[in-house]
């Protein structure tokens, strides 16, 4: 299963931590794995590509199966709400994938 944690810090998602499998399919068909790469991945480029934040990225890259961005100041209006934007995303593949991906926000800062 694939755990996806967000740490809000008052209004606004500071980190998260994707980790995990979804296990859906055979590998290089799993259609869960795929929509989760694809939208966490975009997301991060975006952050990159469309805000002055410069988000601090931690994957496995031999392995897959970790993704994890933070920021180490307060983040813009702009980057809040790409970070909004994944959040809302995962949860909606989770309606649809509930054995496949757990998405939560948690209240503990999130450790890499």
């Amino acid at each position: 299963m694939i755990r996806a944690s967000f740490y809000q810090n008052g209004s606004h998602i500071q980190s998260f931590l994707i980790k995990g499998h979804a296990d859906s399919g055979p590998y290089g068909q799993d259609l869960v794995c795929a929509a989760v790469s694809a939208v966490s991945i975009g997301t991060i480029n975006n952050l990159e590509k469309l805000t002055n934040d410069s988000p601090i990225v931690v994957l496995d890259e031999e392995n897959g199966g970790h993704l994890g961005c933070r920021f180490d100041k307060e983040v813009s209006h702009d980057t809040a709400l790409l970070l909004e934007n994944l959040y809302w995303t995962l949860k909606d593949i989770q309606e649809s994938y509930p054995k496949n991906i757990e998405v939560q926000i948690q209240k503990n800062k999130i450790d890499f």
